[in-house]
């Protein structure tokens, strides 16, 4: 049986849009030819590595500005999507 996977994401946009997770598809993204720049919100450090690893491969080489920022006030940590 064979197994066909999407296509991988045009843009990196699209990567975050596609994300599981809704904190991930709140977050902003600046284009330009050299670097793609995240920012946003999101509630824990693990998130914010999952931001810039999911459009690491949209980035097509370019540099990665993660600028997101970690705030765990908008919630308890125990109702994050990390709060383990």
């Amino acid at each position: 049986m064979m197994v066909t996977l999407p296509p991988p994401p045009a843009r990196p946009s699209e990567a975050l849009l596609r994300a599981k997770n809704p904190e991930l598809r709140r977050l902003s993204v600046q284009e330009s030819e050299e670097v793609v720049e995240l920012t946003g919100v999101v509630s824990c450090f693990y998130l914010k590595q999952l931001a810039g690893e999911t459009v690491r491969v949209a980035a097509a080489g370019r540099r990665i500005s993660n600028r997101v920022i970690v705030c765990r006030e908008d919630r308890p940590v125990t109702e994050s999507f990390c709060g383990m």
